[in-house]
């Protein structure tokens, strides 16, 4: 801090601070603003002269993020715990980024949790356009891949070429489940389905008819990323078959 004491020397106003210390100003002070106000010319400069291309792919992006909206409307088969109405797809993906961000210390392999969480966000986008399908839905499996491709081409080619290409890698790798960070993506996202429908007493389960030897069948996938979590569900799985959650 610099008390109020001024003296002049050389054109150069000095003032003592409470340590002791001079504190600049003046002269020197005149300098910096000045090389400062050419160095922020030069920046608006630049921005100005890419205004277009700029504004071009800001519009993309806000694009983007407006049609993603739409995930909001798609509703799953799964109950909110609560079950007042079921889950939309926007919900669901929230929910297994902070599923992903707590367990992610039980993934088979080191991981790269951002790499995760990013992939979690976007890998149902393409539901916007193919919808959801059930997990137990035999012939919708079947189309998937053909439906949610031609959402893919549509949803990531809104966006900007490279981040385009960025997105649509990290959909097709959760697709694939070859690397350690889609199978611990997996994971979890075949276990959330198992913790709505055991804390609703297997509601969309039993709506659907579906057996213990389905959602075993299904949510083997579990172990490919995580071994401990796949323990959980088993145990899970188990105690709503005893429970008669499960036909």
């Amino acid at each position: 801090m610099c008390d109020i004491r001024l003296q002049q020397l050389h054109g150069v106003s000095v003032t003592r601070n409470l340590a002791g210390r001079s504190c600049l100003s003046g002269h020197r002070a005149r300098g910096r603003r000045a090389a400062h106000n050419t160095s922020r010319s030069v920046f608006e400069g630049v921005l100005w002269s890419n205004a277009p291309m700029v504004m071009s792919r800001l519009q993309k992006q806000i694009a983007f993020v407006v049609e993603v909206d739409k995930l909001k409307t798609v509703l799953r088969q799964s109950y909110l715990t609560d079950q007042t109405r079921k889950e939309n797809s926007a919900e669901h993906s929230w929910h297994l980024c902070v599923l992903a961000m707590l367990l992610s210390e039980y993934a088979n392999a080191k991981i790269d949790l951002l790499r995760v969480m990013r992939m979690l966000v976007i890998h149902d986008v393409v539901e916007i356009d193919a919808g959801d399908t059930f997990a137990y839905d035999g012939a919708g499996e079947k189309s998937k891949p053909e439906r949610e491709g031609k959402a893919a081409n549509r949803l990531f080619g809104v966006l900007p070429e490279d981040q385009a290409t960025e997105i649509r890698a990290l959909w097709e790798e959760f697709e694939a489940r070859d690397t350690a960070e889609a199978k611990f993506a997996t994971a979890v996202d075949r276990l959330i389905p198992l913790l709505h429908n055991f804390h609703t007493a297997g509601r969309s389960w039993r709506e659907h008819g579906i057996t213990a030897e389905q959602v075993y069948a299904k949510n083997r996938q579990i172990e490919d990323g995580s071994e401990i979590l796949w323990e959980y569900a088993r145990d899970l799985i188990a105690e709503a078959t005893n429970k008669h959650y499960l036909s």
